[in-house]
């Protein structure tokens, strides 16, 4: 037995043995996250730049692998799988992958990362060069940021987004509310809530993302984003005050949209440029629900629509619009809009929908 007062290796010295089976062990566990991201890139992106970018990682971590002072055999005879005890250790997260291809890659580069951090720590306790695994956990970050959002599924150009209070639905229970607007044609519900506690919240959010579920129409919850997470919404909107886009990215992952409230073409721009996904333009007209002292007015719609860097993005003009003055912004190009209390508070909130999509339907004059 080793003395308490003798150190288990020599100060500085990794032996032999313990660092070929981590190095082994790594290896094979980065190997296979490579050839998962190259799979992805080259069977379901056939992206052949991208592709070629994981196999040449994959070599280039297999030549690191080989000027290591640690033979092939040595790193073969260390591998002990049946008696390796980290085999039958598994957690939730592990078989959790909600979102598809996107997820499996997310999955696979953080595994590709991880070992290729131990590895570089080994190296240097064996006294090897490690340099060259740090910039190779470098160029998987940047791989997975490209595959990842390739991956994500694009927001949608929603036509017509209801917004759901419960406090303004008079007429209907917030779910039947719902499944009238979609009858009607909407073609996306987002859950706006500012009086309740999380708790509450939580329960209602998740009841009518079911609700949404079961009627086919997308869904997401302004503000909250944890909440969203939680009720699994599609998505978030987020105004001037809340969560930076980057930490919205960080709980949603990548299959969520992160969508941004703009009362300008400058943060349109700045939104865009940080990651969202979708811009929600105004206010546009004076709103109905509450007092906004500023209004864009429809000169935001023409200057997004004409502005290269931001034309191409999914946008929803906010604030205001019925079906009296919602033509205004179809004439300039607007090409969806989201229309809370002219539909919560209607006595036929379909009625309603349906004039709403009818003339965001109609050409456009592009005055």
């Amino acid at each position: 037995m080793v003395g308490l007062d003798r150190p288990l290796f020599p100060k500085g010295i990794l032996p032999v043995d313990h660092a070929a089976r981590i190095v082994d062990a790594n290896a094979n566990r980065a190997r296979e996250g490579l050839r998962m991201m190259e799979d992805a890139a080259r069977f379901a992106l056939d992206d052949q730049s991208l592709a070629e970018q994981c196999k040449v990682a994959r070599h280039r971590m297999r030549a690191a692998i080989g000027a290591l002072p640690i033979s092939e055999f040595d790193l073969l005879a260390s591998r002990d799988t049946p008696g390796d005890v980290g085999t039958g250790i598994t957690t939730a997260l592990e078989q959790n992958r909600e979102n598809g291809l996107a997820s499996i890659v997310v999955a696979a580069a953080k595994r590709v990362g991880e070992a290729l951090r131990v590895i570089e720590e080994v190296s240097k306790a064996i006294g090897a060069d490690a340099r060259v695994f740090e910039t190779l956990r470098y160029t998987v970050y940047e791989l997975e940021k490209r595959l990842v959002l390739r991956l994500a599924p694009p927001c949608p150009q929603w036509k017509l987004c209801v917004l759901v209070t419960e406090k303004l639905c008079t007429q209907f229970s917030c779910s039947e509310l719902i499944k009238l607007a979609v009858e009607g044609g909407a073609d996306c519900i987002q859950i706006r809530e500012k009086a309740m506690t999380d708790s509450q919240l939580l329960e209602h959010c998740s009841r009518l993302v079911e609700t949404c579920r079961g009627v086919g129409v997308d869904v997401i919850v302004n503000d909250h984003v944890g909440i969203a997470r939680l009720a699994n919404a599609d998505g978030i909107h987020l105004g001037r005050g809340d969560l930076p886009t980057a930490a919205a990215r960080q709980i949603l992952g990548p299959a969520r949209w992160i969508g941004r409230t703009c009362s300008s073409i400058d943060d349109a721009l700045v939104a865009i440029e940080n990651g969202a996904d979708s811009c929600g333009l105004g206010p546009i007209f004076p709103s109905l629900t509450k007092p906004k002292p500023n209004h864009s007015g429809c000169e935001l719609i023409r200057a997004f629509i004409a502005e290269p860097r931001t034309a191409h993005v999914p946008h929803l003009a906010i604030s205001g619009i019925t079906p009296d003055n919602v033509s205004e912004l179809t004439d300039i190009g607007c090409r969806g809009v989201a229309v809370s209390a002219a539909v919560c508070g209607s006595e036929d909130p379909k009625s309603v929908c349906q004039k709403l999509v009818e003339r965001l339907s109609a050409p456009t004059l592009r005055a």
